[in-house]
């Protein structure tokens, strides 16, 4: 399979497809693309087809199965509609944890090529401490970095891998990079956006959106205190190895 990111020498659309657990800096990451006035963002296509397969009950589940198609065929087919007038940029955001496990990498995730795809990590004691301020419960399918792995395990060469916390160090010199990669001029309203909710939000904004709502920028990065429950301690050491593997391949800038 070829996951050599692709270009366009014409100047044609740019499908990027940047893929992250939850509470991974993925909503923030998405409004620093979305203040671009080339580019139209997609919240999270796959949330519905992974709730409608999974049962789950997130929160404004209803709201999420009328919103998307249940159909992961059907989400992706929306991706790859054309773009609208003056827009040259398509950047997704998409959940790794959303990809179905039962299916055989060369059958589900073959569609994934068509993207120029990232992952995009954090520490998983971070994440699940995170996590579980909003949810009761977390299991280590519910954070990506198994998927994650999946993923790179599927394409015949590697994404560039970026972790949350060098990042936040330095996010303009990344997003710099990332233009780079993707050969598209690096845009300084990448750096900053009004507060508030979007359009582009998902219909779940409301649950899950409240730091990202009030912030206007990147978070400067700081060091975690980070205090688990046995069980939560338990779920993120599951997912140090997933993690690790990630974050030997992660950019360093």
């Amino acid at each position: 399979m070829d996951a050599e990111p692709r270009h366009d020498p014409s100047g044609g659309p740019v499908r990027v497809a940047v893929w992250s657990g939850p509470r991974n800096l993925s909503t923030a990451m998405m409004r620093a693309w979305e203040n671009r006035e080339d580019c139209l963002v997609v919240d999270e296509p796959l949330y519905a087809s992974y709730l409608a397969r999974t049962g789950l009950d997130h929160p404004g589940r209803e709201e999420v199965l009328m919103a998307q198609p249940t159909d992961p065929a059907a989400a992706v087919r929306r991706l790859l509609r054309p773009l609208p007038v003056g827009v040259r940029v398509q950047y997704a955001k998409q959940m790794a944890h959303h990809l179905a496990p039962d299916l055989a990498p060369d059958v589900e995730l073959t569609w994934t090529t068509a993207f120029r795809n990232v992952l995009l990590i954090r520490d998983p004691a971070e994440v699940v401490a995170s996590y579980v301020r909003s949810r009761e419960s977390c299991e280590p399918a519910d954070i990506g970095v198994l998927q994650q792995v999946r993923l790179l395990d599927a394409w015949a060469e590697p994404p560039p891998v970026i972790d949350a916390g060098d990042f936040l160090r330095d996010p303009e010199r990344y997003l710099r990079w990332l233009c780079e990669w993707l050969e598209v001029p690096f845009s300084r309203h990448m750096l900053s956006w009004p507060a508030g909710p979007r359009d582009s939000d998902g219909v779940w904004a409301p649950y899950w959106y409240d730091a990202v709502w009030r912030s206007t920028g990147f978070e400067p990065w700081r060091p975690r205190q980070v205090s688990l429950s046995e069980h939560d301690a338990a779920v993120a050491e599951a997912c140090r190895p997933a993690y690790d593997r990630l974050s030997a391949l992660r950019l360093r800038l």
